[in-house]
């Protein structure tokens, strides 16, 4: 039997108790990881279970909100403080996150992105913001 559809607070708890067992791989087969952001105003730790593709530089992820006219609460964050948290299934570990500027590469990470998630491009449709594109390149 399916387990029925994750979202939100759920998402994140399932996931961290099983390791990622439950919620890493989510609707349609888009993997998730769990990004922690420290928030910009409280200090206090944000969790949010976020689409994500592996690429050269660690992992990208796409700071859409469904195309709301305004960016998601977890990317104001880390702008202000770009050491995150992340977890890939069972594997935990510290990031920064990098909005990606270079024209070009955000094209090409769009792309693969889209193919994951294709409801992206509707997004992007939806609003008058550029939805940044952000890579959390693991600490060294």
């Amino acid at each position: 039997m399916a387990e029925r559809m994750l979202f939100g607070d759920e998402h994140v708890k399932r996931y961290e108790e099983t390791n990622g067992e439950v919620g890493h791989i989510w609707v349609n087969g888009a993997p998730c990881l769990i990004l922690t952001t420290k928030g910009r105003k409280t200090g206090k730790e944000y969790k949010h279970a976020l689409i994500y593709q592996k690429v050269d530089e660690g992992y990208v992820i796409i700071a859409s909100k469904g195309g709301a006219p305004d960016h998601p609460g977890w990317y104001k964050n880390l702008m202000a403080n770009p050491e995150v948290k992340v977890q890939v299934g069972a594997e935990k570990f510290t990031a920064r996150a990098r909005t990606v500027e270079d024209e070009p590469r955000r094209k090409e990470l769009w792309s693969i992105m889209t193919k994951v998630w294709p409801a992206y491009d509707e997004y992007q449709e939806k609003t008058d913001r550029k939805i940044p594109v952000v890579v959390l390149e693991p600490a060294a």
